[in-house]
């Protein structure tokens, strides 16, 4: 598995038209949850979140929506925004587009948000298109940052030297609300929201 924790500039510039990161004059820090809502990890991201005033972004799946709805609610009642996160956690580049497509579609039947996050941030540049120019188009956003807290070859505090060595103003972080991360997500999150706050950073959810 090989992933790059800071996605670098010349790979943004390939991809114009996504969102990276977010252009702030203040100390903002975008934190993002992708794959939930899960039962028991949802609910401490929520709790952790709420001790620091802080705000997110919450990539959800259909089914897992469908599954958790009250999780789900929370989610929007607190003030968090929410994304399109595929129904069944589809790769796009091994997923015929009509169904890549139909995938999201269903997702959106319990997802309303223009915001999409491709699963595993991989999307062919066709399905990219067909996207963005839907009657409400999406939102591609991506990322600067990728904890790894899904990588289960690194320790909890490799996870939390990723954040806390790489992260700017402006930069978008991806988390796991699920089970998979929960080891490193849950170690990693408070520390992070602890560290920035004392140096003065806000956590705000993306608004576009």
């Amino acid at each position: 598995m090989f992933y790059l924790v800071k996605t670098p500039n010349w790979l943004q510039k390939i991809f114009p038209k996504y969102i990276w990161k977010i252009k702030s004059i203040d100390k903002n820090i975008y934190l993002s949850f992708d794959d939930g809502p899960h039962p028991t990890h949802t609910p401490f991201v929520l709790n952790e979140l709420k001790k620091y005033g802080a705000k997110a972004t919450f990539f959800c799946i259909g089914k897992n929506v469908q599954q958790y709805p009250d999780i789900y609610k929370r989610i929007i009642d607190e003030g968090h925004s929410i994304g399109n996160h595929t129904f069944n956690h589809l790769n796009g580049r091994k997923t015929d587009d009509i169904i890549y497509i139909e995938n999201i579609h269903e997702a959106a039947n319990f997802i309303d948000s223009s915001f999409f996050r491709p699963p595993y941030g991989r999307i062919t540049s066709f399905q990219a298109k067909l996207l963005m120019q839907m009657r409400r188009p999406y939102k591609i956003i991506m990322w600067t940052i990728l904890s790894g807290d899904f990588d289960t070859r690194i320790t909890k505090e490799r996870c939390l030297k990723n954040v806390l060595l790489k992260t700017k103003a402006g930069d978008i972080v991806v988390f796991h609300d699920s089970e998979k991360a929960a080891v490193r997500m849950c170690y990693t999150l408070p520390a992070m929201l602890e560290h920035f706050s004392n140096a003065g950073y806000y956590f705000d959810r993306i608004v576009l």
